[in-house]
């Protein structure tokens, strides 16, 4: 094996290796994308249950119930 192959053989070599790594990069950012949008939307339902958990508290409170059971009850 002359160096010219040998040269070859290890740009071969560094091109599957970077090939591999682009991959491997592009996956990960893809999956820290989608926990994102989970994290976003948890937060959001969050937001909303410490929204609902407070109108129950002041409903309680005050005393008044948080909604009239139906007529039919």
């Amino acid at each position: 094996m002359n160096d010219t192959e040998a040269l070859s053989a290890r740009v071969d070599a560094l091109e599957i290796g970077k090939a591999h790594q682009d991959r491997v990069i592009e996956d990960l950012s893809d999956a820290l994308a989608a926990q994102w949008k989970e994290i976003e939307a948890l937060n959001r339902q969050i937001a909303r249950l410490t929204e609902q958990v407070q109108e129950v508290g002041a409903n309680a409170a005050s005393g008044q119930a948080p909604d009239a059971p139906p007529p039919h009850y």
